[in-house]
């Protein structure tokens, strides 16, 4: 047994040598300072376009939003205080929730403090070591550490791959439930899962379907209901993940689905019930960016007309640009993380802030910078973020 000094100096030279590592494999990430406004952000005493957010409807500085949060503080105070299950459950909670099951076309939905509490606590409730779970191979990291801690046996299936799933369903002689597990939009991919052909899949093999719409919930669909309703299959998903931290513009995340799946969710996933209730000033802005999402469908044209702007340019200097139109992100190719950070500081130069991703958050050799419009950039904001980028060379 290492004595405790020994430990503390094992322990912090490991710390020095992984973050040594990550520095000269240019992997090591580093917080960075901005003072938000709106489409743009001041860092530095800069004003830079703004291309790093998720606020892709341009809420998170609505006035109304900010007016409903005000409201709400004068009435309930900033925290909940306690577990929605003691003294935490507040009458703004509840008419959050009944709102979003009605703009999800579920009977009910439930509200956490966070989206990645919502997928940990989903995945812990409903699968246990004796079930199977099939995820999606590109699907959020909140979705495999809640596969993990569900203890289930877990199998990765080919990204947007139904032939692939449909096999795997097949082999597997599995006793227990089978739940498939895929983001309704992948972030970093700006593509949509093929929810008809996952669906037909699952009906067929008895498999529970989940879907994690963060990034298509107040963007996707009509009157930016999301994934399942841009497909027309609502009601043949059982279990709708979202968030309200992204195009709603606050913070928190929600699951959608049957009376039943609610109740036994409160009983059972440990992330709601052993958190304190989401604070009432975000439910009631959640609550009025929702309001205004189903309304404004300027703001989702917008976003579709600015991206594809973005698309068209960037692929006529010579860039590799993914992503689906309906999608609100588009990722443009690098390859190696040192060349895409490099791209990253050369548009920050040029006013534009798009940082580069990088391992592990996508696959080694596929460093990217990722582009998400908002909906409030003006086409002068976009002309400059195209402008920022150099021709590629051929």
């Amino acid at each position: 047994m290492l004595h405790p000094k020994n430990a503390k100096t094992v322990m912090r030279a490991h710390w020095s040598q992984t973050l040594d590592r990550l520095a000269a494999r240019y992997l090591k990430r580093e917080l960075r300072l901005v003072e938000r406004r709106g489409s743009v952000i001041v860092r530095d005493g800069r004003t830079l376009v703004n291309l790093a957010s998720n606020d892709y409807l341009g809420l998170a500085s609505d006035q109304r939003l900010i007016a409903a949060a005000s409201a709400a503080l004068e009435r309930y105070g900033i925290g909940a205080g306690a577990s929605r299950l003691l003294a935490g459950n507040f009458s703004i909670h509840e008419e959050l929730e009944a709102a979003l099951a009605e703009f999800k076309r579920a009977e009910a939905a439930l509200v956490f403090s966070s989206g990645y509490a919502t997928n940990v606590g989903i995945l812990m409730a409903l699968a246990t070591p004796r079930d199977h779970l099939y995820l999606d191979e590109l699907v959020h990291a909140s979705i495999h550490d809640g596969a993990r801690l569900s203890g289930a046996r877990v199998e990765r299936f080919r990204h947007a791959d139904a032939n692939d799933l449909e096999r795997r369903l097949r082999e597997n002689a599995s006793r227990g439930a089978r739940i498939v597990v895929t983001d309704g939009v992948f972030s970093m991919d700006g593509d949509l899962a093929p929810l008809p052909d996952l669906i037909a899949v699952c009906e067929r093999h008895d498999a529970l379907l989940v879907v994690d719409d963060a990034h298509g919930t107040g963007v996707v669909g009509p009157a930016g209901r999301g994934t399942a309703a841009h497909f027309g299959v609502e009601d043949r998903v059982p279990v709708q993940m979202g968030t309200l931290s992204k195009a709603l513009g606050g913070q928190g995340g929600f699951v959608a689905g049957s009376r039943q799946l609610i109740q036994f969710l409160i009983q059972r996933a440990r992330s709601f019930i052993y958190s304190t209730g989401i604070a009432p000033v975000l439910a009631a802005a959640a609550l009025e960016a929702l309001r205004i999402a189903e309304r404004e469908e300027w703001r989702r044209e917008t976003i579709k007309r600015h991206r594809e702007r973005l698309a068209s340019a960037l692929a006529a200097k010579g860039y590799e640009v993914r992503g689906e139109l309906e999608a609100p992100m588009l990722l443009v190719m690098i390859g190696e993380a040192e060349e895409a950070l490099e791209l990253a500081r050369a548009l920050e130069t040029a006013g534009a802030y798009a940082p580069a991703i990088r391992p592990p958050t996508v696959p080694h050799g596929t460093s990217r910078i990722r582009l998400a419009p908002i909906a409030t950039h003006t086409a002068e904001q976009i002309e400059a973020v195209i402008a920022a980028f150099p021709e590629k060379t051929r």
